[in-house]
């Protein structure tokens, strides 16, 4: 631990740069905001609905308390294995499977129709020079 803290500061007094936090992160768009959000409420309310403290849902899926905490407030810098986790835990899951879910992508299909050639093309014929 010691070492990593030395290299940690010998960089920086070398004119080396900390790595930047994601801009997503900083400030994600508000439709992703307002997702994780509820997706938090959610979360909680279904915690709750089961009798079930924080503590004991943070043992059973694995994690701290305060990641389970996190994803309840619906912070984004919370790992998607805890969200899934918890969607697990309260039996939610099976509803989510769906997600980004290639057969529902209609923007998609219609966009890879584009790229897609209208027909066969007719190739030059059979070079018979050698």
């Amino acid at each position: 631990m010691l070492a990593k803290a030395f290299i940690v500061v010998y960089s920086l007094k070398k004119g080396a740069k900390m790595p930047q936090k994601s801009i997503l992160t900083k400030s994600p768009p508000y439709a992703v905001e307002e997702a994780v959000k509820t997706l938090g409420r959610n979360l909680r309310t279904a915690r709750i609905r089961r009798n079930m403290k924080m503590t004991e849902a943070a043992e059973r899926i694995g994690a701290g308390v305060r990641s389970v905490s996190d994803a309840e407030h619906g912070k984004t810098t919370t790992s998607i294995s805890v969200y899934y986790a918890l969607l697990w835990l309260y039996d939610l899951l099976p509803g989510s499977c769906g997600l980004a879910d290639p057969d529902n992508d209609m923007e998609g299909k219609r966009l890879a129709g584009f790229r897609e050639p209208k027909r066969a093309s007719y190739g030059k014929g059979i070079n018979n020079d050698f």
